[in-house]
């Protein structure tokens, strides 16, 4: 299973809203800029994801995009299924299932999936943007120079 690049484009476009959390709207211009995504595929995904209630936006001078629930409310998994993708490493697991598998039941690498899809899906849906906010900041601290001698 891979993470399809629209999906990246989402991630990236709600973390970088969830930067901005409580800032007032942001400008589609300043999310792209800020997230290197083309700027009119980051308005298809905007568009998305304000269908689904992820993300709200202001018409106006002062308008733009903001997130409609706080940071420590989105999960990672939340955003990869609202794109449409699906959670597991092959179709007759995944989340939701894409296809069923004719040797259903019989497989023997069956257990071996969903063991697989288990893991993804508990590392997706156990980040939430409020941690990769954190992590940002801890990052940040260590690549600062230092000038103490």
């Amino acid at each position: 299973m891979q993470v399809s690049q629209k999906c990246q484009y989402a991630l990236r476009a709600v973390f970088e809203l969830s930067r901005r959390y409580g800032q007032g709207p942001v400008k589609n211009a300043d999310i792209a800029e800020a997230q290197a995504i083309p700027p009119r595929f980051l308005e298809v995904i905007l568009g998305q994801l304000r269908g689904t209630g992820v993300v709200d936006s202001r018409r106006g001078k002062a308008g733009g995009y903001f997130l409609a629930r706080h940071p420590d409310q989105l999960t990672i998994g939340e955003i990869i299924r609202l794109m449409g993708g699906a959670v597991g490493p092959v179709d007759c697991v995944a989340e939701p299932p894409e296809k069923s598998c004719p040797l259903h039941g019989q497989c023997v690498f069956l257990p071996i999936w969903e063991q697989a899809r288990k893991a993804v899906v508990d590392v997706y849906d156990n980040v939430t943007f409020q941690d990769l906010l954190e992590k940002d900041e801890k990052l940040k601290q260590r690549s600062a120079p230092s000038y103490v001698i």
